[in-house]
């Protein structure tokens, strides 16, 4: 078993516009590959059929699906940032929340000096934390 990646399916065509931002926000970061769909194939022309984007060396697989599903993302998978500043922390939840939900708000809550969850506005959720 070579590699264990966490995998992402968009729908609406919304992948590259997940990609493009997450890689925007996050030092470090970058879209590797992006395989897109051609004419005559299941998905759209030119949606992404597979890609793989790394945030801060943490790889990740996501696909706009071409198939409409009764699911989305789930708050119960999330992706866990750790902060190094409080600077850094508000600023990544104020970017993230924009168009989307807070599930915790950023605030003390005990076991870090700031915390927050929240899904972003594509419904991928993500939990930042500045630590003790």
């Amino acid at each position: 078993m070579p590699k264990v990646t966490p995998f992402l399916m968009f729908q609406d065509g919304k992948a590259e516009e997940a990609m493009n931002f997450y890689t925007s926000l996050i030092e470090d970061s970058e879209i590797k590959r992006i395989v897109r769909y051609g004419a005559n194939q299941a998905g759209d022309e030119g949606t992404v059929m597979q890609a793989v984007f790394s945030l801060k060396g943490q790889d990740f697989m996501c696909i706009d699906s071409n198939v409409k599903h009764q699911f989305s993302f789930t708050p119960s998978f999330s992706i866990y940032v750790t902060c190094d500043t409080e600077e850094e922390i508000n600023n990544l939840y104020q970017k993230l929340i924009n168009g989307g939900q807070a599930l915790m708000p950023i605030s003390d809550y005990g076991f870090s000096k700031k915390f927050g969850w929240l899904n972003d506005r594509f419904g991928v959720s993500w939990q930042l934390n500045l630590p003790l």
